[in-house]
């Protein structure tokens, strides 16, 4: 994401996912491994429990990685700017950074010292409830670990300092010279199969593929050629900023690829009051989901095993995707769809093949330069892999970073934009289960995952059940200041008391209608749902 761009690029896994098993220490915060991505989870215990490496879990919840954690850090949600710049503070204190590595490869370390001192043990302990002794503890496995590997997912990015959560973990890698070696570096495990290769592929709004900035003349004028058509210098706007604008009228027309917005946005009244007025709603899709009701075209698409192409995943590799089964119906490959849809617009292109594409790919974008299908008949390749003889780059920063030398950026606490109040004493955060995945499109059309997980189960504190009255599995009420919904109670110690954890999962209790829209990050653009203010009440029987 944006955040890491001053020092480490893109914002992609600094390394491969195999390191983690050959790690000696692995910190993993913000990531719920287990439930979202366990096959990755499955490597973070077999190091642990085979090879003895130290584990170190933050994280409000108490996931399943905490019984393999040396030290399990339990930070207040929407602190987390806090406790990194505890660890920091701690490692230079006691002389444990990599000096050689922050003077060779690095600069503004002096800078990011002098915001140090306000985050002392002690006074992240206030802030974050995180004990001091194991804040210490953390901190001296981290900088004396041989190498030692951060990972991290949504439960980092998904506030509205997210970019700044991301910058500080960047700070605390680079001063412990974690980075640029094997089973190091920052390592940010992405959500779904391909959301890497779709911001490299121009997934975002200021920049064409490859992160090459629209506002370039020289690099808008290259596509421009390429693309045979006019290309705008303009700053596009985010999802979020998106819906705003069709809510004021300011955007008449939507084309929605493949997603649910009704169930994955914050704020979901207000997403579904800006799409019942939309002029005109185009949904590409493989099922009719709740969004797809609201378009006035639906576009019936294929999935991803009945199409050919190339996902680019969560450690930078670039593998082929075969197709197993013809499309169903009168649904087709998204790249059929969309060469009909741009002829009908009077563009003609060059390339309508997955391997034309991926050609194109290459001549456009110089860290995909040396890809081609004839090379991805294996394992694949990760990026950067700039000419066809590169054998790739599993490990990025070895010798220097994109930008030349790593930046440190001084980040400050900053608390959630809405706290507990009176009304609202409850912190809300979200999340998904082993069991169903994102807004529930496909995997709520499994009979035996839906047997496992069938209703949306709202996680409360065994001394908050007590206060309210509340028993295994009774009716709750969940509202906030955009919405309300109705779930089950599930008594458990994994919440803190005070703090509820709703999945988004469920359709019929859209945990986003209770998350924030706004504000958001400055930076990514991303809001925060992760924290907000709720109430819970026992909803009484009839009569």
């Amino acid at each position: 994401m944006a955040g890491l761009a001053t020092a480490f690029g893109s914002g992609a896994m600094t390394n491969t996912i195999a390191e983690i098993e050959k790690a000696d220490l692995i910190l993993a915060t913000g990531t719920n491994t287990t439930e979202n991505h366990p096959v990755i989870s499955s490597l973070v215990k077999r190091v642990v429990t085979l090879r003895g490496a130290k584990l170190i879990v933050v994280d409000p919840r108490e996931i399943d990685l905490v019984k393999f954690a040396e030290v399990w850090l339990r930070q207040r949600p929407g602190t987390d700017v806090a406790w990194i710049n505890g660890l920091i503070n701690v490692i230079v204190s006691e002389g444990l950074q990599d000096q050689a590595f922050i003077d060779q490869r690095t600069e503004n370390f002096e800078a990011l010292k002098k915001i140090l001192p306000d985050y002392t043990p002690d006074q992240v302990e206030k802030i974050t409830g995180i004990p001091a002794q194991d804040l210490i503890k953390a901190a001296r496995l981290y900088a004396r670990a041989e190498s030692a590997a951060i990972i991290y997912a949504m439960g980092i990015t998904q506030h509205v300092n997210g970019t700044d959560n991301v910058k500080a973990l960047a700070n605390l890698a680079m001063a412990a010279g974690q980075v640029g070696r094997p089973s190091t570096g920052v390592n940010p495990l992405r959500g779904q199969n391909n959301v890497q290769g779709a911001c490299d592929m121009g997934g975002l709004p200021n920049v064409f593929p490859g992160y090459q900035v629209v506002t370039d003349p020289a690099i808008r004028q290259k596509f421009e050629e390429a693309w045979g058509t006019g290309l705008s210098d303009r700053v596009g706007l985010t999802v979020i900023e998106i819906m705003d604008a069709v809510h004021d009228g300011r955007v008449k027309g939507l084309f929605i690829l493949g997603e649910n917005p009704m169930l994955s946005d914050p704020d979901a009244n207000h997403v579904e009051k800006a799409l019942e007025k939309c002029h005109f709603l185009v949904v590409q899709d493989i099922f009719l989901t709740e969004t797809a009701r609201l378009a006035h075209v639906v576009l019936p698409a294929a999935c991803f095993a009945e199409k050919e192409g190339t996902f680019t995943n969560t450690e930078r590799r670039v593998s082929r995707v075969r197709r197993a089964v013809d499309p169903p119906g009168r649904a087709r490959p998204d790249l059929d769809i969309l060469v009909d849809l741009l002829r009908r617009l009077g563009v003609e292109q060059k390339a309508r093949t997955p391997q034309g594409v991926m050609e194109e790919i290459a001549a456009l974008t110089p860290s995909y330069g040396g890809i081609s299908y004839g090379r991805l008949k294996g394992d694949g390749l990760h990026w950067p892999c700039p000419h066809k003889n590169h054998p790739g780059t599993p490990i990025l920063h070895q010798d220097r970073f994109s930008r030349g030398r790593g930046l440190f950026s001084p980040v400050i606490h900053q608390e959630p934009p809405e706290k507990p109040s009176k009304k609202y004493p409850f912190t809300l955060t979200t999340g998904r289960l082993l069991y169903q995945y994102h807004t529930g499109t496909m995997t709520r059309r499994c009979e035996g995952l839906e047997f496992l997980a069938p209703a949306c189960l709202a996680e409360v504190n065994p001394a908050d059940a007590l206060k309210l009255g509340l028993a295994e599995g009774d009716p709750v009420l969940l509202s906030s200041r955009r919405g309300q919904i109705v779930a089950q109670a599930k008594i458990t110690e994994r919440v803190p008391p005070e703090t509820v954890f709703v999945p988004f999962h469920y359709a019929e209790a859209v945990a986003n209608k209770l998350t924030m829209a706004a504000p958001l990050d400055p930076a990514s653009k991303i809001p925060g749902y992760k924290v907000c203010a709720v109430n819970l009440e026992k909803i009484k029987a009839a009569g």
